[in-house]
């Protein structure tokens, strides 16, 4: 038997977990290679105090996709950890007073929208139709396969044929959400799913508008804390055979007439030598680790806009607030305002539309007892430069504003620990290029064609996985992508 081909994964963010497992199941050695302390990218954890925090996504959506990485392996995801499915999914708090709770599954949504007043019972059976068929023509088929030629040897093409048509990829998802309901507490509802990629729902075509059905499917959050999710992952790839470095930055891809030949450790003389490579970090982060700006590929990703980026605050407050869930939002008076102010002003919102996510509510070890760690997030423009220094202590004043008065009680005298993540400070902890949180926006009816192939058109041996590239951004779309690459360099490998 020959020796085991040599895989190195750049990024233990999810889509690197993703693909350094699958790699192992092909039978290759594969060493993962991450500059942080630990596994999780963007999905990391923070502790203040007595407080502990997840620092990046709060909901699991799409976890058959986690259950069927884990099945491949011979295990089960909840050996590993403990999925909480959410009824309700989250708590609503609208400028104009209204307060609902989104019930989970269609029936669920449909029941609490109905009696909040935002949707007659026609208006959301057909929107949850449209949704629907959104994504059985779009779903299964762009989500799970490479992008190419592949596709039309592919069964689930020809099933998707027939929906294709339904797409509607003319319009965008604000004009596709006043069609099917007239009051505007209803736009602002779906029109939030956007931000599910970074995106604009007055900008985003409304094919988007297929990210309700996908949530309404199943929404969890993790008994141990969403930060289980990696932890679980590199748990099983160790069981695998691999080998995770941390960190350890990795300062250049090498390459001998385009194809992949290691890579070189800051720091060090000495090459890691690899058949091949999986670079699981922003696209912008491969080519200069190549050393290849000039590529038209990266060229093309230069050219398209990045996805929004947020700014994170920690709080551990000392005080419970029962009227809140694990998920809550507090809209803004005029989406639309803010929106523009994101994604063509470049400043943070006037009025932000906040999410708070409470983990101590499933998780109650992480935070002291009469107390919640709240983790608050405002979307935000990437970062160019701007003052972020003095925009937070803005903002973060704003926010208190707008909650309090919200809630009718306070929370500012409560908050005993307390950080923050702004955009810049995200590009510098996880190399996404300006902070974005899912590579590039969805701002344009061919934005998901946009992105970065997972195996490199012009470099042998070397893919590219994460929110950069296909099929995008969010927990579920980086373990996607992970395997996709991990599916390609197997064969290749072969």
């Amino acid at each position: 038997m020959g020796l085991k081909k040599q895989v190195v994964v750049v990024g233990a963010g999810l889509s690197g977990l993703a693909a350094a497992i699958r790699m192992a199941l092909s039978g290759a050695r594969v060493r993962v290679f991450d500059a942080r302390t630990g596994p999780g990218g963007k999905a990391f954890t923070e502790r203040l105090g007595a407080w502990r925090f997840d620092t990046g996504p709060s909901l699991l959506t799409m976890v058959e996709v986690f259950e069927k990485l884990f099945e491949q392996a011979g295990r089960r995801l909840t050996d590993y950890l403990t999925p909480v499915k959410l009824d309700p999914v989250c708590h609503y708090w609208f400028a104009d007073g209204t307060f609902f709770k989104a019930g989970a599954g269609p029936d669920g949504l449909a029941r609490s929208m109905v009696g909040a007043g935002l949707a007659t019972e026609r208006e959301i059976q057909r929107f949850l139709k449209y949704s629907r068929d959104l994504y059985r023509a779009a779903g299964p088929l762009f989500l799970e396969n490479p992008l190419g030629w592949g596709l039309l040897v592919n069964p689930t093409f020809w099933k998707s044929l027939w929906y294709l048509p339904r797409l509607d990829a003319s319009r965008t998802m604000m004009q596709a959400l006043r069609s099917f309901f007239k009051d505007p507490r209803a736009w602002q509802y779906f029109g939030r799913y956007a931000t599910y990629n970074g995106s604009s729902p007055y900008r985003a075509p409304a094919t988007l508008n297929l990210i309700p059905w996908v949530e309404m499917q199943g929404a969890y959050a993790v008994r141990e804390g969403i930060y289980a999710i990696p932890r679980a992952l590199e748990k099983l790839g160790r069981e695998l055979g691999v080998e995770f470095v941390y960190q350890t930055r990795v300062e250049r891809i090498e390459h001998h007439n385009k194809v992949i030949s290691g890579v070189r450790i800051e720091g060090q003389d000495e090459v890691v030598y690899a058949d091949m490579v999986i670079c699981a970090s922003d696209v912008h982060e491969t080519y200069r680790l190549i050393q290849e700006p000039g590529s038209p590929w990266n060229l093309r990703y230069k050219a398209t806009e990045p996805s929004s980026s947020g700014y994170v605050f920690y709080w551990g407050i000392e005080a419970t607030y029962p009227e809140m869930g694990l998920n809550n939002i507090f809209f803004s008076s005029d989406y639309e305002r803010e929106f523009r102010e994101i994604f063509e002003e470049r400043k943070l919102p006037t009025e932000p539309t906040i999410y708070v996510n409470i983990g101590s509510k499933v998780t109650p070890e992480d935070a002291p007892h009469g107390g919640e760690n709240w983790f608050v997030l405002v979307n935000a423009p990437y970062h160019q430069g701007q003052d972020w220094d003095s925009e937070g202590k803005s903002l973060r004043e704003r926010i208190l504003d707008i909650v309090e008065k919200r809630l009718g009680r306070p929370v500012r005298s409560y908050i005993r620990e307390e950080g923050s993540w702004s955009p810049p400070e995200i590009e510098q902890l996880t190399s996404s290029r300006g902070g974005s949180l899912y590579g590039i926006s969805s701002n344009s009816a061919n934005a998901a064609f946009l992105r970065h192939p997972n195996k490199h058109p012009e470099f042998k041996g070397l893919y590219v996985c994460g929110g950069s590239a296909h099929p995008g951004g969010g927990m579920p779309l980086a373990v996607l992508s992970g395997q996709i690459s991990a599916q390609l360099a197997a064969k290749e490998l072969r």
